[in-house]
C-alpha cells in the first residue's frame, strides 16, 4: 500500500508531464539544450504557466506553481538570459496578468510584449538558443474560437516568432495549451523545435524544464489529429449552434475521417511524436485464436540517448455493407526506458469483438447488433496511424458478437457520411439517411415497469443491516416514505456544511430522517484536475486529460491516480467528479483540456486506469459528461442529433470501457439533449443501455443544475420526475433537500403517476449501494481504518493558510450576527465561516471596526471573501479610531457559501459583523422582469 507522500506525488506528476509532452519537430537537433547553454526565453507565458484550463475542472487551490523559466533557472543546466527576463519583468509591471471579470471571462491568451529589433538582436548576441513560450486557455462555459489569440496566433505572437526565428539559429517553440492550435505557422517561420507541453498541473513548469534540458525525454504522442485548417475537421460545419448540432460525419471522427477520406489535409497524424533518440520497430508475427488475434513488436533503441517508444496497432476492417474507417486503433503499448542498443518486445492481444461494427440500420440482416462482417481484417503496426505498416490479416466469417435492442436513435432526419469507392486507398464520400427511432422509450418504460407495493413504515432496519446481510436492500428501502425518497434524490451544495468544506456536493444522508436510517452523507468534489475546495484548502493540481492521453501509458497514469485516491481519502471525499471522457469531436471545445482524445479506445483505457487506481483506496471517480458534451456554447440546450451507430462506436464507447473494465461506480450526465431527450431524462441512455445492456450497478448524477424533460417538451431544472423515471438518481444540487428549496416536481410526479414510487426506490438503491462501498459508510459507523489513521497523520498539502471552519446559519428574520471574537485580527490571520441561509437573495454584510494603531498613517486592511471571490477590502488608517461601518453586498444564489476574513496587518479591532437580507430572489426577479 502506498503512503501519502507529497514529494513522491509531485515527482510522479512531474514524470507524467514529461511523458505527455509531444515533440513535433526537432531539426538540428535543437533539443535538448546543451549543458551550460545560454538561453533567451521569449513570451510572457514564461511567467504565468497555465496549469489547467478554466472552470470547475481547473479551480484547484494550490501553492506556488513554478513557471517554465523558474524551472530552467532551477535546473542549473542552462543559463537564462537575465537582461531579457528583466525587460519582460519591467513591462509586466504595467501589463499584469488579466484574470478577467467573473466566471468564464478569463481571456484565451495574455497580452504579449512588443519586441524591438534591438531587444531581439541583443538577446541573440548573448545567447546560444531561444525558447518561445505561447500560452492558451479555455474551459467550462468558454469554448476556444477561430480567432487570433485563441485557435490562431495573435498578431504579436506572429511578430515575435518572425523576429526570433529570423535572428536565432536555434529556436524551440513551447505550446502551453489545453488543446491543439492552428499549426500552419510552423512552416512559415520554421523554428527548429516545436513542443506541445499542454497544461501539466502544479509540476508542469518544472517538468517542461526537465524536457528542454534533457533531464527527461519527451514521451508523448498526439491523441488528436492536427489538420491543416480548422475547416478541414469533419464537424466544422456542425459546431457552435445555439440549439442543435447534427453529427453527419457519423463514426468518422478525427483520424477515422482523415485516413479514410482526406489524408492530404493532415499536418500531424494521430499518434505522432518524436523523442531524443530513434527506434527500430519490427513485427515478429501474428497469431490467430478462436476469438482473438495476437502479435508482437520488437523495439530497439537505435539512437544515442535513452528513451521510450509507443507502438500502436490499427485494424482495417472490410467495408462490407456498413462501411468502415480505413484505420481504427485496436491496441497500443509503450516500452520501458531503453538504453541505446537495448531491445524490448511488446505483445498485443486484439479480441475480435473489439473490431465489430454496430448495425443500426439492419443492413447486415441483424439490426441493433454488434456485427463482425465477413471478410479480411488487416492489421498494421507502427508509431502513428499513417506510418503503421501492414503485418498480416485475418479472414473472418460473419459473426454476431452481441444482439441488443434499438436505443437512443435519432428522431430528426439527417444524412450521414459513409465511404464510397476507393481510389488509391482514399474513399470518395457518400451519404445515406441515418436510421430513425422506431421504438418509443416511454412505451418501453411502461412495459417494463413493476409498480411499488408501497411504504411499510419504519421497521428499525438500518443500512448497515443490508451490509451485514440481515435484510435486503428492497426491505430496507420499503421503510422510506415518499417524502424521504424525494429527499434522497436531491444532492446538496455547493459547499455544503454536511461534508468536507468547499466541496461540490453532499448526497445520501442529507436529512435527519435519512441519517436516522443509517444512510451516510457522501461527498463529491471537482474535478479532473484535482480536488477543488472553494474554502481555500490546498490540493494537488494534476496534469490535464489531453496530456495524460498523450502519454499512451495507462499504467503510469494509474500510478499517479493512486496518489489522487489517497488524497481523496485523506480529505474525506468519496468521489472525484472526473475523469472527463467525452470525445474531442472538434478542436474548439473549451473542455477538451479535461477530456483525453478523439479516439474512444485510448480515452476508455485512460479512464479505466484512473478508476482502478482510485478503487484501491475505497474512493472512486465520477466519469462525465454522459454524453456528447461536444461544445460549451449554449451547453444546457444545444441538442446532439446523432446516429445510434456513432453513439455506440464513438461517443459512448469510452464510457462502456470505463464501466466494464474500470468498474465505474458513479456517472454524471451531460447538460445537453441527445436525440430529443435531455441526457438526465433519457430512459434509453440510462436504463436501456447503461444499466440494461452494460450491466452498470452504480449511481448516476446530473451535472450541477441540469435540465430534464418529458418527451416533446423543453428541459426544466425542476423536472426531477422525468429524471428519476429515466434512472438518473441524483439531482445536483439544491441548497436544502428537505424543504425542496428549488421546488422540483418529485412529489407532484408521484401524486399524478408520471413517475412511480418503484423508480424512486430504484434510484435510492443505486445511491445506497454506492454509499455501502464508500468510505462514507465507515465514517458514519465511526470506524477508522488503518489507512485512515495513517492518512490523518500524513503531511498535508495545505501551506497552513487555511483555518478552522465555523458554521453559522441565518435566523427566521434572514439575518445573522457573527461572533466577532472568533475572527482573528492579527497579521496573516484567516478566519472562515460556513454560512447557511434560509432565503436566497441579496444580502449585505455590515462590519463595525476601528483602528487601535498609534500611527496615524498606518494602512490597515481587512479583506472579505465569499467563496473564492473577493467582496472587497475595508481599509482604515491608523487615525480612524472611532467606530466605522463598512458594508459589502453578498449574493446568496445557493443555500450555502463561505465567508473568509483575512487580516493583512495587525491594528484593527472588530466590534460586530452582521449579515442581513436586502431583497429576496423573488423580489430581485420581479425587479428585473424575470
Amino acid at each position: 500500500m502506498k503512503i501519502f507522500d507529497p514529494g513522491a506525488y509531485a515527482a510522479l506528476a512531474r514524470r507524467t508531464v514529461a511523458e505527455g509532452c509531444v515533440l513535433l519537430r526537432n531539426d538540428g537537433p535543437v533539443l535538448p539544450f546543451a549543458q551550460g547553454a545560454k538561453v533567451a526565453v521569449f513570451g510572457r507565458s514564461q511567467f504565468n504557466y497555465y496549469k489547467s484550463g478554466t472552470g470547475s475542472g481547473g479551480l484547484v487551490n494550490t501553492g506556488h506553481v513554478p513557471s517554465i523559466t523558474e524551472g530552467l533557472e532551477a535546473s542549473g543546466a542552462v543559463k537564462v538570459d537575465a537582461k531579457l527576463k528583466a525587460e519582460y519583468e519591467s513591462w509586466i509591471v504595467d501589463h499584469p496578468f488579466d484574470e478577467g471579470q467573473g466566471w468564464a471571462n478569463e481571456p484565451w491568451y495574455q497580452e504579449e510584449m512588443p519586441l524591438s529589433e534591438e531587444t531581439v538582436l541583443a538577446a541573440a548576441g548573448r545567447s546560444d538558443a531561444a525558447v518561445v513560450i505561447l500560452g492558451r486557455t479555455a474551459g467550462e462555459d468558454k469554448d476556444s474560437s477561430n480567432l487570433e489569440g485563441s485557435y490562431l496566433l495573435a498578431g504579436a505572437e506572429r511578430d515575435m516568432l518572425k523576429a526570433v526565428c529570423g535572428n536565432f539559429e536555434k529556436v524551440a517553440v513551447v505550446l502551453n495549451t489545453g488543446g491543439i492550435l492552428d499549426m500552419k505557422w510552423v512552416e512559415e517561420y520554421r523554428p527548429g523545435a516545436v513542443l506541445y507541453v499542454w497544461q501539466g498541473g502544479q509540476e508542469g513548469g518544472l517538468a517542461v524544464a526537465d524536457v528542454l534540458t534533457g533531464k527527461a525525454a519527451p514521451g508523448g504522442r498526439l491523441s488528436d489529429t492536427i489538420a491543416k485548417d480548422i475547416g478541414d475537421y469533419p464537424a466544422a460545419e456542425n459546431f457552435g449552434s445555439e440549439s442543435r448540432n447534427l453529427y453527419p460525419e457519423d463514426i468518422y471522427v478525427g483520424y477515422r475521417y482523415f485516413e479514410t477520406f482526406a489524408p492530404e489535409k493532415v499536418l500531424y497524424t494521430f499518434g505522432f511524436g518524436l523523442t531524443y533518440t530513434t527506434f527500430d520497430v519490427k513485427h515478429i508475427g501474428i497469431g490467430v485464436a478462436a476469438t482473438e488475434a495476437s502479435m508482437e513488436a520488437e523495439v530497439t533503441n537505435t539512437g544515442s540517448r535513452p528513451g521510450r517508444q509507443v507502438v500502436q496497432v490499427y485494424c482495417e476492417a472490410p467495408q462490407g455493407k456498413l462501411g468502415k474507417p480505413a484505420r481504427a486503433l485496436c491496441a497500443f503499448g509503450k516500452t520501458r526506458e531503453l538504453a541505446p542498443g537495448e531491445t524490448e518486445t511488446l505483445s498485443f492481444t486484439v479480441p475480435f469483438a473489439r473490431l465489430a461494427s454496430y448495425d443500426d440500420s439492419g443492413a447486415t440482416g441483424r439490426k441493433s447488433a454488434w456485427v463482425l462482417e465477413a471478410g479480411e481484417y488487416t492489421f498494421y503496426i507502427g508509431t502513428d496511424v499513417r506510418s503503421a505498416k501492414k503485418v498480416g490479416s485475418v479472414t473472418l466469417e460473419e459473426t454476431v458478437v452481441e444482439q441488443l435492442e434499438e436505443a437512443c436513435a435519432p428522431v430528426t432526419a439527417f444524412d450521414r457520411l459513409r465511404p464510397g469507392t476507393s481510389e488509391g486507398g482514399v474513399y470518395t464520400k457518400e451519404y445515406e439517411p441515418a436510421p430513425l427511432r422506431t421504438v418509443n422509450p416511454m412505451d418501453r418504460r411502461n412495459e417494463k415497469l413493476v409498480k411499488s407495493e408501497g411504504c411499510t413504515g419504519d421497521k428499525g432496519y438500518k443500512l448497515s443491516d443490508v451490509a451485514e446481510g440481515k435484510v435486503t436492500m428492497d426491505e430496507f428501502l420499503a421503510q422510506l416514505t415518499d417524502a424521504d425518497l424525494c429527499c434522497i434524490v436531491r444532492g446538496e451544495g455547493m459547499c455544503s456544511p454536511k461534508v468536507t468544506p468547499g466541496t461540490a456536493g453532499a448526497f445520501g444522508g442529507v436529512t435527519k430522517r435519512l441519517l436516522d436510517f443509517g444512510i451516510p452523507t457522501g461527498c463529491c468534489a471537482d474535478g479532473p484536475s484535482g480536488i477543488r475546495m472553494d474554502c481555500g484548502t490546498h490540493a494537488f493540481a494534476m496534469p490535464n486529460g489531453t496530456l495524460m492521453a498523450c502519454t499512451f501509458d495507462p499504467e503510469l497514469v494509474g500510478e499517479l491516480y493512486e496518489y489522487e485516491g489517497l488524497e481523496l481519502r485523506k480529505n474525506k471525499v468519496d468521489t472525484l467528479l472526473g475523469p472527463g471522457i467525452n470525445i474531442h469531436r472538434h478542436p474548439l471545445n473549451g473542455r477538451n483540456f479535461e477530456y483525453f482524445s478523439e479516439d474512444p479506445l485510448l480515452t476508455g483505457e485512460m479512464a479505466a486506469a484512473q478508476l482502478l487506481a482510485l478503487h484501491k483506496y475505497g474512493v472512486t471517480g465520477t466519469i462525465k459528461h454522459f454524453a456528447c458534451n461536444s461544445q460549451e456554447f449554449h451547453r444546457h440546450d444545444v441538442e446532439a442529433v446523432i446516429s445510434e451507430r456513432a453513439l455506440r462506436e464513438i461517443y459512448l464507447k469510452a464510457f462502456e470501457i470505463a464501466v466494464k473494465e474500470g468498474g465505474a461506480r458513479s456517472i454524471m450526465t451531460s447538460y445537453n439533449p441527445i436525440n430529443g431527450f435531455w441526457s438526465a431524462s433519457s430512459y434509453d441512455l440510462l436504463t436501456t443501455i447503461l444499466h440494461g445492456q452494460w450491466g452498470y450497478k452504480g449511481m448516476v448524477m446530473t451535472d450541477w443544475w441540469a435540465k430534464s424533460n418529458d418527451q416533446g417538451q423543453e428541459g426544466e431544472r425542476t423536472n426531477t420526475a422525468a429524471m428519476v423515471r429515466a434512472q438518473n438518481d441524483l439531482y445536483m444540487v439544491v441548497p436544502d433537500s428537505e424543504s425542496n428549496a428549488l421546488h422540483d416536481n418529485s412529489a407532484e410526479g408521484l401524486s399524478k403517476g408520471t413517475v412511480d414510487r418503484a423508480e424512486f426506490i430504484r434510484s435510492a438503491a443505486n445511491i445506497c449501494n454506492f454509499l455501502l462501498q464508500s468510505p462514507a459508510m465507515l465514517r458514519m459507523r465511526g470506524i477508522e481504518s488503518e489507512l485512515d489513521k495513517a492518512l490523518s497523520e500524513a503531511p498535508s498539502l495545505d501551506d497552513g493558510d487555511s483555518a478552522e471552519m465555523f458554521y453559522v446559519q441565518t435566523g427566521e428574520d434572514n439575518a445573522l450576527d457573527f461572533d466577532a471574537s472568533l475572527i482573528g485580527m492579527s497579521k496573516g490571520d484567516n478566519t472562515r465561516f460556513g454560512v447557511s441561509i434560509k432565503e436566497q437573495g441579496l444580502y449585505k454584510l455590515i462590519l463595525t471596526l476601528r483602528s487601535t494603531d498609534q500611527n496615524d498613517v498606518s494602512q490597515l486592511p481587512l479583506s472579505v471573501f465569499q467563496d473564492r471571490n473577493l467582496l472587497g477590502t475595508a481599509t482604515l488608517t491608523g487615525a480612524q479610531r472611532d467606530w466605522e461601518t463598512v458594508e459589502f453586498n453578498v449574493m446568496g444564489f445557493s443555500g450555502n457559501f463561505y465567508l473568509r476574513f483575512f487580516a493583512a496587518q495587525t491594528g484593527l479591532e472588530l466590534k460586530g459583523v452582521r449579515l442581513e437580507i436586502v431583497k429576496t430572489m423573488a423580489e430581485l426577479q420581479k425587479e428585473f422582469g424575470q
